[in-house]
């Protein structure tokens, strides 16, 4: 059985399709049969991110309504054989998304052998994002070291306990998971951002990653290549411990603490 993942957010602008891209990535480098599927109706940017914009030919929404089978409009990525993207459509309404529909495309993907099926949802709580929530084993609730950010998260909480198929059939709740994005150590020393340990006691659900504010993933985003493989940079290297956590490993959390300045460059201010 494929392990559903929706990466979510109540707020927008908080990493969701970046994450969601490392996290595939990082999946299939592992060697699972990875899909990452664009919730965001009209608002599409997954292919981007995931540098395969000029290879879209059908969408989600096309094998939805019959006009394209799933083989045709899965796209291979060029870096890692068993990692697959399911773009969004750039020119329908959200609401061509139906319940059926998708849970077609998701049953039909779990019978092709893919082990993990990352789903990108738009933020917020219009019919892409509950669609895309609904289905979900698991959720990767993302959010930035904000009040705001953190309090809409609390609200994705409170819609996956109540409105999953999951809390339908009255089966194990959708498992849970933080990831906390554009961390700055330095801020939260300042007083500027909340720290890990605020976010944890305001949300209670158990912490998977926290990827450090980086120019490294702007980089990345401009190239179109998911972060994960620059394998030098802080970003890149949070997330590889992200996906190590998924899978069941067990990794000490790094970048959560102000780097400390040598002499030299206290003396130069570097």
């Amino acid at each position: 059985m494929a392990r559903i993942i929706v990466v979510t957010s109540g707020k927008g602008g908080v990493g969701k399709t970046t994450s969601s891209a490392a996290i595939a990535s990082g999946l299939a480098l592992s060697g699972k049969k990875t899909a990452v599927i664009d919730f965001d109706i009209g608002l599409r940017n997954l292919d981007l991110i995931m540098g395969c914009e000029r290879r879209v030919v059908y969408d989600f929404v096309n094998v939805i309504n019959g006009e394209a089978n799933l083989n045709q409009a899965l796209i291979k990525d060029k870096r890692v054989d068993n990692l697959f993207v399911l773009p969004a459509s750039q020119t329908r309404d959200k609401d061509a998304l139906t319940r059926e529909g998708v849970e077609q495309v998701l049953k039909d993907m779990d019978e092709m052998g893919f082990e993990f099926i990352i789903c990108d949802s738009p933020a917020g709580i219009e019919t892409g994002a509950l669609m895309a929530l609904y289905f979900a084993d698991e959720a990767i609730v993302t959010t930035n070291p904000e009040v705001s950010s953190v309090r809409d998260s609390d609200r994705i909480l409170g819609i996956l306990d109540s409105k999953s198929r999951r809390a339908e059939d009255g089966a194990d709740p959708v498992k849970t998971h933080l990831l906390l994005t554009r961390y700055n150590p330095a801020r939260v020393t300042l007083g500027e951002m909340l720290s890990v340990v605020d976010v944890e006691e305001i949300l209670h659900i158990p912490l998977l990653g926290v990827i450090p504010e980086s120019q490294a993933v702007l980089n990345a985003s401009n190239k179109g290549e998911p972060v994960i493989f620059d394998k030098g940079s802080d970003a890149g290297m949070a997330y590889e411990d992200t996906v190590g956590r998924l899978l069941g490993e067990e990794r000490p959390f790094r970048f959560l603490e102000e780097e400390k300045k040598g002499f030299l460059k206290r003396l130069f201010g570097g």
